[in-house]
């Protein structure tokens, strides 16, 4: 089984070595001379009557280098016996001393790691990225190029590898064979080379690129956040140039996955064209630093919450142990037992205690009397953590509901980095006062769990569909699939017949669980569809696939698949502060309760149904209007739950614009007659 995804691996600058880049299988290495962190020298002949050489260069930011840190002190403990020595080579100018030594404490390497301070020993063998591994046969001539094994890549995470390239080439090569695959394709970051190229142009990085950064990279990319290496000054920059450029021209930096043709959101991660070329420029022209005078004043990010100070903070009952290496399931965390009362949310941010390996966290209620389903984290969902995902805070008046008697439950996502951490994350809230809510913030759902993926197949598709059913003002839009997501796309159908695109992500990445806020939000008539289609690729080709072999259905876990596009509502009529039905204790113990429904336009009858009329749209005609152009209707009901809607010219049922409480799949009003609100 894959992992759900590895954060770091998609948001760090990786790739796959050039495919024309020429192959080092064959060449014989010259001898050589670096110092390791602690300042002893090694030559290469140092080595000349081992039986073999494994040579690594590796970085101490890179993710892939720190999953390999570990696996790589286990080959050479496994080896040494057989006469095989390994040594690590950190060709990176932005690597230092100290921060190589903390990289082998950390990783406990126990063979030497060379500092290459000119990239003249990376020239020699070809390096292009960390991490990559050559195995040297004891005449110094290279038999093995490439990746250490494949657990790791790209955007993926296996349990396992499946092919253990340096193992199998060192076998072999003891064993007096030829080396059966000498090659694979390097998977990895750019070595950060010292420039051979004089920086020239009139685009540099005080006048132009720091602004760029500053505004898409470094909320991430700065010292104690999630991403791997800090992009804070031009050092830095400078150092990581060709992975910038790489990952803009790949589309992978910044993380935003929709077509900018359709739809127009507030909280867009995307660089414009123009930002782009910009950011090319600099890099061809050998990266010129440009005058300090003119480097723009750049807006501090603040550091704790993001929100204003929280009413309360709910943390971790204890912290999670995140190994090493391997794949960590979904994680659910109880912060609260039962919610005493209905609360409702003003704003929400989620901190995690360790960003470095967590990958995304989702706050969300459990309601009472319900089992737990881990789908419950997209349609109960509050507030959620992802880099560069900013907190939520609702809209004026339109609030989330937690219903009285809910659990609060955390939802954690861990990739590991390479050595075993620890983390306890919190959730911080501010709760807005019933008084002030005027809507709820609810979300509705398109999904389709009926289907079969066939194995090999690289483009399945599916079709999901939700009526709204009265008007509505949609405000974001969340598209979810596990590891075979291809594609996905949103469509409102109106009920005049107009179509339109409202979200279109032609490549769905499970490692950014993206929610898309439309910056203007959008009215929804009653009995517009929501339309969704997805697109799956249960192929080979699919590097994160689990299983392309398998025949794939619907299922919560990863290596099963889901077809779920969620979106955030507002009823366009709801206006809370209306109240529930006026409710009067008689005599008998019953209850007289006074139903009240002010129509948004001119209408020719207003009817209540309910459970207390066996829906009946009907049975109860309320009067009016009155001169405040409401209708009303008196019934006396026993203590209980009732459900009930209100039924305008005998064909569209709404919901009570004041009450925030219902129930099922069509959103009944829900009254409780004879106890507290």
């Amino acid at each position: 089984m894959q992992s759900l995804g590895f954060l770091l691996l998609a948001m760090v600058p990786l790739a796959a070595a050039d495919a024309q880049a020429s192959s080092p299988v064959g060449r014989q290495i010259a001898n050589f001379e670096l110092h390791d962190h602690l300042g002893t020298a090694h030559a290469l002949q140092d080595w000349s009557e081992k039986k073999a050489l494994v040579v690594v260069f590796l970085g101490t930011e890179c993710p892939l280098a720190k999953q390999y840190g570990g696996r790589l002190a286990d080959l050479a403990a496994r080896y040494e016996a057989k006469g095989v020595a390994f040594v690590g080579i950190n060709a990176n100018q932005q690597d230092s001393l100290a921060e190589i030594d903390h990289y082998v404490r950390e990783q406990k390497i126990a063979f030497p790691i060379l500092k290459d301070p000119g990239n003249l020993v990376a020239d020699q063998f070809g390096a292009k990225r960390t991490p990559e591994a050559f195995v040297l046969d004891a005449k110094g001539i290279v038999r093995y190029w490439g990746r250490i094994d494949d657990q790791y890549g790209i955007g993926y995470a296996r349990n396992e590898p499946t092919k253990s390239f340096v193992a199998k080439a060192l076998d072999e090569l003891l064993a007096g064979k030829e080396v059966s695959q000498p090659s694979s394709d390097p998977v990895g970051c750019f070595i950060g080379r010292v420039s051979r190229t004089k920086p020239t142009g009139d685009v540099t990085y005080t006048k132009h690129v720091a602004g760029i950064l500053h505004k898409h990279c470094v909320r991430c990319h700065r010292p104690g956040e999630v991403a791997p290496f800090a992009m804070t000054g031009y050092e830095e920059a400078s150092a990581w140039a060709e992975t910038i450029r790489e990952v803009i021209d790949d589309g992978r930096m910044p993380p935003w996955h929709a077509n900018p043709q359709h739809g127009k959101f507030f909280n867009e991660a995307r660089l414009s064209d123009d930002e782009k070329q910009l950011l090319r420029t600099w890099v061809a022209n050998g990266c010129p630093q440009g005058d300090a005078a003119d480097l723009p004043k750049l807006r501090p990010f603040t550091d704790g919450w993001q929100i204003k100070q929280p009413d309360v903070v709910y943390k971790m009952p204890e912290a999670y142990q995140v190994p090493a290496t391997g794949v960590v399931e979904y994680q659910f965390f109880t912060l609260v037992e039962n919610m005493p009362e209905d609360k409702w949310i003003k704003m929400a941010e989620a901190r995690p205690g360790n960003r470095a390996v967590t990958h995304h966290l989702i706050l969300f209620y459990q309601e009472p009397g319900k089992p737990f389903e881990p789908i419950d984290a997209l349609f109960n969902s509050i507030v959620g953590f992802a880099p560069g995902l900013p907190p939520a805070i609702y809209p004026e008046g339109i609030y989330r509901r937690i219903p009285a008697g809910s659990k609060l439950i955390l939802q954690a996502h861990y990739t590991p980095n390479g050595s075993p951490q620890t983390d306890q994350s919190e959730v911080g809230i501010v709760y807005a006062d019933p008084k002030e809510v005027k809507k709820e913030m609810i979300v509705g759902a398109a999904l389709n769990f009926k289907f079969q993926i066939p194995p090999g197949d690289s483009n399945f598709r599916l079709e999901a569909t939700d009526k709204i059913g009265q008007d509505s003002v949609l405000y974001a839009l969340t598209p979810h699939m596990h590891l075979r997501g291809k594609s996905f796309r949103f469509e409102a159908i109106f009920p005049d017949g107009r179509e339109e695109i409202l979200l279109d992500v032609p490549r769905y990445d499970f490692n950014w669980q993206n929610s898309y806020g439309l910056a203007e939000p959008k009215f929804l008539p009653q009995g517009t569809q929501i339309r969704c289609q997805a697109a799956y690729d249960n192929s080979e080709e699919n590097l994160a696939n689990p299983d392309p072999t398998a025949l794939v259905h619907w299922g919560d876990q990863t290596w099963e698949e889901m077809m779920v596009g969620t979106f955030a509502l507002g009823m366009a009529e709801q206006d809370l502060s209306l109240g529930l039905p006026q409710m009067k204790k008689l005599d008998g113990g019953d209850y007289e309760v006074t139903f009240a429904y002010k129509p948004s336009g001119k209408v020719e009858s207003v009817h209540l149904a309910g459970t207390f009329n066996d829906w009946k749209e009907t049975a109860t005609k309320m009067d009016g209007p009155d001169a405040d152009g409401r209708y009303t209707a008196k019934l006396t009901l026993k203590p209980g739950n009732h459900e009930y809607k209100f039924v305008i010219d005998g064909k569209q049922w709404r919901t009570d614009p004041g009450n925030p409480q219902t129930a099922g799949y069509f959103r009944n009003s829900v009254l409780k007659v004879g106890g507290e609100k």
